[in-house]
């Protein structure tokens, strides 16, 4: 079946857009590629309806229980095409520093001839698609507007959930004659011929020999991260992989928070955080789960998009209890990558709470000997507005403003459940030295404490040295940038057990947050931040063990110094480009605890 709305290629195409820049791109594209045809995405139902009956012949996708699950299709990726490929994922610009040590390189000219070898012929038999598509509400000055070419007919219907795609951001592109050029083949999927490829100073993305999500919805990490946060630097604004959240209290005001959290550290369950019970006539408004782009405004205020639609999340661990908005929300309308089915035609992954495996990802018969049922990486696309929490701010063409900043790792001993950071260069400091020590499900081994800036270390798209100091220049004078803060919801007794229920209490902690930002407590001065004093934190009814809000509320120096020196070491490996007003900040904080 060949969708409606396409053309020959590569050539006597009839132009399908009014910008010579971009039809001379398509078609130079499609001739590098040898695609039969060159279909343009204009994002209707229709064109959604045509690709998924054409999936569902070719078996890419497969139908789910319809009852149970209407509207929702599985899709299996070849077994070595099932989560990102950092090693194969590439900055590729003129000077090898500007990259950074947080990124492989690769020099443009060499990194074009060696991708474009692979790209030669890759689409012949193939249906070309164009997606023109929007990152951020459509008609919002913050946005940035962007075209992926593929051959795969699942990246567009991802991408019809993940972006404002089609006919509407086409115009937009037509109209303000820049975009970020993605060019994408799953080719044959060999992993040796597999290559994540950014140009940033082209503005340009080219990924072959994948078709899974991060490496092939080139919406996602690759252009809302990578590519952005370099034009960020250039523009005076920033790319973060960072949640959007408000916090409406029971009298009505609403504050927003953006939060960065490394894998692991409960990211998608705060964006979706339900309020407990214990904490009656609070509501919390989701805005984004996974990136925020920040902008100042004229009066120097912080303002945040969500430049992503819709959700592409872990599926294992969802369930009613964990994040029942999650759970409830990926019922209908949803798209399952690499998880397993029960008997009765239902996606099942592990502690989904309910229903029985009898095919693994693979669709082979379930067998534990196997592994697991459902992929660990195994993920859902829904369209946000599903979210019961869905905010229509995340809507609005100028964003919400931002009250704080919230940075956070998983440490068992360390970190106090939760602290302020003195100032915004301070704050910087604290989100540079960001760690997570590492779970046994992560790497097959425990404790091992990884440097996560930001949690941007596999997606900034530039040096570290030099993104830090674009965050320390955005306090410019203005007295209305975010408080910084950094939470551990993971503080843990000799025992190994967890002083702090997390989950929907976390907004306990949150309520704090709030309370700083507008002045309404005091906070203790220790030489990593201010604490909480223990009785500011609402703990009624909680069962904490003996001692918990204590000890979740100090800190211990020696532990303190020990960690500071690490963060020197980690921070001293960028060298020369490091800002000295970071290597002041921590010696500020260093001479503190020694004299603490």
């Amino acid at each position: 079946m060949t969708p409606t709305n396409s053309v020959p290629a590569p050539g006597g195409q009839t132009a399908k857009t009014t910008l010579a820049a971009l039809q001379q791109w398509v078609n130079d594209s499609a001739s590098l590629c040898k695609a039969d045809s060159v279909h343009w995405c204009d994002g209707s139902e229709e064109e959604n309806q045509r690709l998924t009956e054409m999936m569902l012949e070719t078996g890419d996708l497969s139908e789910l229980n319809q009852n149970k699950y209407p509207n929702c299709y599985l899709h299996l990726s070849d077994p070595s095409d099932v989560a990102r490929v950092e090693h194969l994922t590439f900055v590729c610009c003129e000077n090898e520093d500007d990259a950074g040590p947080n990124n492989h390189w690769m020099a443009p000219t060499d990194a074009h001839q060696k991708i474009d070898a692979l790209f030669d012929g890759a689409m012949q038999g193939r249906t070309m698609y164009i997606i023109p598509y929007c990152m951020g509400p459509i008609d919002s000055p913050y946005s940035r507007l962007g075209v992926e070419i593929t051959d795969s007919p699942y990246v567009v219907i991802n991408m019809r959930l993940m972006t404002r795609m089609g006919s509407q951001a086409l115009a937009r592109i037509e109209q303000e004659k820049t975009f970020v050029k993605g060019l994408h083949s799953t080719s044959d999927l060999d992993p040796n011929k597999r290559f994540i490829m950014h140009f940033p100073e082209e503005l340009s993305i080219k990924s072959i020999g994948s078709g899974y999500g991060g490496n092939a919805l080139l919406g996602k990490k690759c252009h809302a991260l990578r590519i952005a946060s370099w034009q960020a630097r250039q523009e005076g604004w920033l790319a973060e992989h960072m949640l959007i959240v408000g916090l409406e209290s029971p009298e009505g005001d609403t504050h927003y928070v953006a939060c960065a959290f490394p894998s692991a550290c409960g990211k998608t369950n705060l964006a979706m955080l339900i309020p407990p019970a214990s904490q009656p006539g609070w509501k919390i408004w989701t805005l984004g789960d996974d990136i925020a782009w920040l902008h100042l405004d004229d009066e120097g205020v912080l303002r945040a998009i969500n430049p992503e639609a819709g959700y592409f999340g872990v599926v294992p661990g969802t369930n009613a209890k964990t994040n029942k908005n999650a759970f409830d929300m990926i019922t209908s309308d949803t798209i399952f990558t690499n998880v397993a089915l029960t008997a009765d035609n239902q996606p099942w992954w592990e502690n989904k709470a309910e229903g029985e495996p009898v095919t693994d990802w693979q669709g082979r018969e379930y067998d534990p000997a196997n592994g697991k049922a459902a992929h660990p990486n195994s993920r859902f696309t829904v369209a946000a507005r599903k979210n019961a929490s869905y905010s229509s701010l995340a809507d609005a063409p100028d964003g919400v403003p931002i009250s704080a900043i919230v940075f956070g790792g998983r440490r068992k001993e360390l970190a106090p459940l939760v602290y302020e950071a003195k100032s915004w260069r301070h704050g910087v400091l604290v989100g540079a030295g960001v760690a997570s020590e590492t779970t046994a499900a992560a790497t097959g081994s425990v404790g091992v404490v990884r440097r996560d800036p930001m949690a941007m270390k596999p997606f900034c798209g530039y040096n570290f040295a030099d993104y830090w100091n674009h965050w320390l220049s955005l306090d410019n004078g203005t007295n209305k940038l975010p408080k910084i803060f950094h939470v551990n919801w993971f503080r843990q007794d000799k025992e190994g057990n967890f002083l702090w229920p997390g989950f929907g209490e976390n907004l306990r902690v949150l309520r704090w947050i709030i309370d700083r930002c507008d002045s309404n407590v005091a906070a203790v001065e220790t030489p990593i931040g201010l604490l909480p004093n223990s009785k500011d934190i609402d703990i009624t009814d909680l069962d904490l063990l003996d001692g918990a809000i204590d000890a979740l509320t100090s800190i211990d120096v020696a532990q303190w110094q020990a960690e500071m020196a690490s963060v020197a070491e980690y921070l001293e490996s960028y060298g020369d480009r490091l800002p000295k007003a970071l290597q002041e900040e921590l010696e500020t904080v260093v001479k503190a605890l020694r004299a603490a």
